[in-house]
């Protein structure tokens, strides 16, 4: 039995495009002979879909949908996510379902079992769990049909008591299939991984794993579907951050590719790059805008984010706002136009050394008596975010955000200032990471200026300022964070691990007093595995003593 993996990009609530791809790829499959084809989890009507799942317009078109799919599934089956309702009356309104389409017209159901509830997931706030598990039957084979979590026993809450494909093994089936919907991480692929491989060993057979791809806003879908023989071996891996449709054989109780599968090997920072430059381009096109603002100050993470920017979106599409303060360097300026010469975008000069001039001279009645402090730097800041916001409005260019996770993490930016923008592109990326990206962007040639990436980091608000004056090392600043976020330890655990402690307690209470901050930041592109955002809800007035 030929069976095609369709790995595609789909655009939440844009049935039209999602028919179409969906139904090319049927097209497709059955004019190389597939009998099975095998789709992602809730590609009908896109995931996650959120509150539109509320909407009884919605789910109509996404019933709609599947009756327009069948037309197609002639000569031809195909398995395909959807929501489904719950016509049983108690619970939720729907399941997240595996929907299995023969002669036309849908054949079978398999339902979502574990309903993931953490990090970005909030499946119980819509779906009902499945109470049962059973294979189901096609082609005289027994196929154990599950959905992504149902095959992650030892990952997130379980909503089926007990081991699902231990309980499907019993049937002996012959094949395992899982469409899933699986975000993109830098930490995730190799977990992934080695579930299948689990789940292969435990029912001794072979396993076929659809993941969709794309960006839906700030989550990331990497695809790389896989396909596994008996031995738990990868057999098939499909592209990263693009759509794929590739196919295997069900021969002899066991799967074979079309040819040898080499392992790729991909560096993280290349993976970060690459999910980044997905997430810019699908929320661009996914959203109907072409043009993008950013403000350039000659350091690091807003030379970064304008390199990505030109790569996803084409530079004629990127415009860079230079606006040089009192403070700002000669150097600084010079290392701006060098980013835009080697990457060919837009620019303009604007000096704002007059415009916050002015806001000083008109709050000096009102601040006499007061000393200069952070208040006259933000000043700064947000004359910069409103000329950029200006820009945007009068153009109708998008404006990016260009903070960093290190700095989102301990407040570290100026609200309605440098934090104003409509796309957070770097705000899961730490420092010490953005030097490596900017590295691996230069990797063919000096596209980010080397003055850029070697000089010391500074925000240029006074004079000689430096990064270095208001926060530790950032290579001790980010291994501590990331043991606070991504690893969610306490600081006491942290400090266990051999951290400085009055450094942990600082760090700590700068992460947590920042709260307010990053609750008004723009959606954050995900690439790590606990980015700032849905995946980390954490309450704004609150002590934290612990």
């Amino acid at each position: 039995m030929k069976i095609a993996l369709s790995q595609l990009n789909y655009h939440i609530g844009n049935f039209e495009q999602n028919n179409q791809k969906i139904i090319d790829s049927i097209q497709k499959a059955k004019t190389a002979g597939a009998e099975l084809i095998v789709f992602a989890e809730l590609a009908i009507g896109g995931y996650p879909a959120k509150d539109l799942l509320r909407n009884d317009a919605f789910l109509k078109h996404c019933y709609n949908s599947i009756e327009e799919i069948a037309k197609h599934c002639t000569d031809i089956s195909c398995i395909i996510g959807a929501p489904i309702p719950n016509q049983d009356g108690e619970g939720k309104s729907l399941y997240n379902a595996a929907v299995m389409i023969e002669n036309g017209e849908i054949s079978k159901i398999t339902k979502k079992s574990l309903l993931p509830d953490y990090d970005v997931f909030d499946e119980y706030r819509y779906f009902e769990p499945n109470a049962h598990v059973t294979c189901i039957n096609f082609n005289n084979k027994t196929i154990a049909l599950t959905i992504c979590e149902d095959l992650w026993d030892d990952d997130g809450p379980n909503s089926y008591v007990g081991d699902i494909m231990l309980e499907l093994a019993k049937e002996n089936p012959d094949l395992i299939i899982n469409i899933a919907a699986s975000p993109f991480s830098y930490t995730h692929f190799e977990s992934r991984k080695n579930v299948l491989k689990r789940n292969v060993i435990k029912a001794n057979a072979p396993l076929i794993y659809v993941n969709q791809v794309g960006a839906q806003t700030d989550i990331i879908f990497d695809g790389r579907s896989l396909a596994l023989n008996k031995k738990a071996e990868v057999i098939l891996e499909l592209k990263s951050f693009e759509e794929d449709l590739q196919y295997v054989e069900l021969n002899n109780n066991d799967l074979q590719a079309e040819s040898s599968y080499t392992e790729k090997k991909n560096a993280e920072i290349a993976l970060i790059h690459d999910a980044l430059i997905l997430g810019l381009k699908d929320y661009f096109h996914k959203s109907g805008f072409k043009t993008a603002v950013l403000g350039l100050s000659g350091g690091l993470d807003s030379a970064l984010v304008a390199a990505l920017a030109c790569e996803a979106l084409g530079s004629e599409n990127v415009l860079s706002i230079l606006m040089p303060s009192v403070y700002s360097s000669d150097h600084s300026l010079k290392d701006a136009l060098d980013l835009v010469e080697n990457t060919g975008c837009q620019h303009k000069i604007i000096p704002i050394k007059d415009i916050a001039a002015a806001f000083e001279e008109t709050l000096e009645e009102t601040f006499i008596g007061r000393e200069k402090d952070t208040t006259e730097e933000n000043i700064q800041a947000r004359t910069r975010g409103t000329l950029l916001m200006a820009i945007s409005n009068k153009f109708g260019n998008i404006l990016l955000n260009t903070s960093n996770k290190s700095e989102a993490a301990v407040g570290y930016g100026t609200l309605y200032g440098d934090m104003a923008g409509s796309l957070s592109v770097i705000g899961d990326v730490y420092k010490t990471q953005a030097f490596e990206l900017a590295k691996y962007i230069n990797r063919d040639r000096e596209i980010i200026p080397i003055n850029t990436i070697v000089k010391p980091p500074s925000a240029e608000l006074r004079p000689d300022q430096k990064d270095s004056d208001s926060l530790p090392d950032y290579e001790i600043l980010d291994s501590v964070l990331f043991q606070l976020i991504e690893m969610e330890k306490s600081k006491d655990d942290v400090i266990h691990l051999g951290f400085d402690e009055p450094l942990v307690n600082r760090v700590y209470k700068l992460l947590c007093n920042a709260e307010f901050k990053r609750f008004q930041a723009p959606p954050i592109l995900r690439v790590s595995p606990k980015a700032f955002g849905p995946g980390r809800s954490m309450p704004l007035v609150a002590k934290y003593s612990f």
